[in-house]
């Protein structure tokens, strides 16, 4: 599922640019289907990361999964030209990876819904939980020695 559309990413390149980036038969317009793709793929990324602590497709999407897919399009759409790719788009896509990163793991939240509980919490709800090993060597066993 999408978090953005090619409005979105209007907002973010010239429409100049935007047909730049796409037109690779020279037409002279945007090429729609390309700009679709580039979401796609960017939404399916960003999936994978909502995955790990999200269950999916999610109900409502907050705005942050929106300017994260219009930063990892725009840096799909540059990637598939043969045209330098200005030092800011890498940057926002690599902040963008880093925020989803944090997100997998548990550090930040999306605020959509609640995570799920982590593995094994059991019967151990708000308690601390220890665990002992068996001593393999005692007093009296190391005195054979």
């Amino acid at each position: 599922m999408a978090y953005c559309t090619k409005a979105d990413i209007l907002k973010m390149l010239p429409y100049s640019q935007l047909i730049r980036l796409t037109d690779d038969e020279g037409t002279g317009a945007v090429n729609d289907e390309r700009v679709t793709e580039a979401i796609e793929s960017a939404a399916e990324e960003i999936d994978t990361y909502l995955g790990a602590r999200y269950d999916l497709p999610l109900s409502s999407a907050p705005p942050i999964l929106g300017k994260l897919n219009v930063d990892m399009a725009v840096y799909n759409l540059y990637s598939r030209v043969k045209e330098q790719m200005p030092e800011i788009r890498k940057d926002r896509y690599q902040n963008a990876v880093r925020f989803l990163e944090k997100l997998a793991r548990g550090e930040v939240s999306i605020g959509s819904q609640p995570p799920p509980d982590p593995p094994d919490s059991g019967d151990y709800e708000g308690a601390s939980q220890v665990d002992t090993r068996t001593k393999a060597f005692d007093k009296t066993t190391m005195d054979k020695y």
